[in-house]
């Protein structure tokens, strides 16, 4: 197959439907030895307020896609167009899988960072930062350090920095993955509530088929290594959504087995590569 040269374009783009589109793209990895292809022939476009759930074995690439997403990463060859709807806005931000916050800064500081390293006001920020405050339910934390807080508060805490600097993109990689069952169900309707209020694109990595599905407009299945694009499936499920109700439903299950039917060869793959 040709390869497509490595280009990264950002286009102004006030009244497009599109915000992320990706064609061809290709990552491999190169060490002492040999090289490794992580990603192949990737080929994914994502609407403008979209919420684009992508779920596929580990170590097929879903990492390394929101590291190029994001700009911490470079892609080997193939095109990456990312429309930029408001350049009043940072493009891109992310949540990571561990724990993020910095430990020298309280709750509050930690959720202004953003907005205080792109020179934003304090009396611009301080409303805002108060706002995210009382979304996640931190309120008489704000002064706390991360020492004193559990593991969700934390990630609460970093979910609430990305929604208060206010990019285009929310890049979310895991973000419940360690946490209890109980943390993980308040945190996902957390952030249902706060992405009803605004809307954001946002590109939601996850192992866990329940959540894609609870969460997301659409689910992606990745194969196994070197990822590319499996399958789609559009998530119809009315919103407001409430987890446990959703998840309840006769339609929630058939979904999911749909789903797990399109993962279940690609995670086998995955487990026979790591004895071989």
């Amino acid at each position: 197959m040709q390869q497509v040269e490595a280009a990264t374009t950002v286009l102004n783009q006030p009244d497009g439907a599109v915000t992320i589109r990706i064609s061809k793209l290709e990552r491999v990895f190169q060490t002492r030895q040999d090289s490794v292809q992580a990603l192949r022939d990737l080929n994914l476009t994502i609407g403008r307020g979209e919420f684009c759930c992508i779920v596929g074995p580990s170590g097929c690439g879903k990492t390394t896609l929101l590291r190029i997403l994001a700009g911490l990463d470079t892609h080997t060859s193939g095109r990456l167009e990312l429309y930029q709807h408001d350049t009043s806005k940072p493009l891109t931000g992310m949540v990571f899988q561990e724990q993020s916050v910095f430990p020298w800064m309280t709750v509050r500081d930690n959720i202004a960072y953003g907005l205080c390293m792109r020179g934003v006001a304090r009396p611009i920020w301080e409303p805002i930062v108060d706002y995210y405050i009382d979304r996640v339910g931190l309120r008489k934390f704000a002064d706390a350090y991360p020492f004193q807080l559990s593991g969700g508060m934390k990630q609460r805490v970093s979910v609430a920095r990305a929604f208060a600097n206010d990019p285009e993109v929310l890049l979310m990689d895991e973000p419940f993955a360690n946490l209890d069952e109980q943390n993980r169900i308040l945190l996902q309707e957390e952030l249902l509530r706060i992405w009803e209020e605004s809307r954001k694109t946002v590109v939601f990595i996850t192992h866990s088929i329940d959540e894609a599905l609870v969460l997301g407009d659409r689910v992606v299945v990745m194969t196994a290594h070197p990822g590319t694009v499996k399958a789609e499936r559009s998530i119809d499920f009315p919103r407001p959504r409430d987890v446990y109700e959703l998840k309840a439903s006769p339609a929630f299950g058939e979904m999911a087995f749909d789903v797990w039917s399109q993962l279940r060869d690609e995670v086998l793959k995955s487990k026979e590569e790591e004895v071989q």
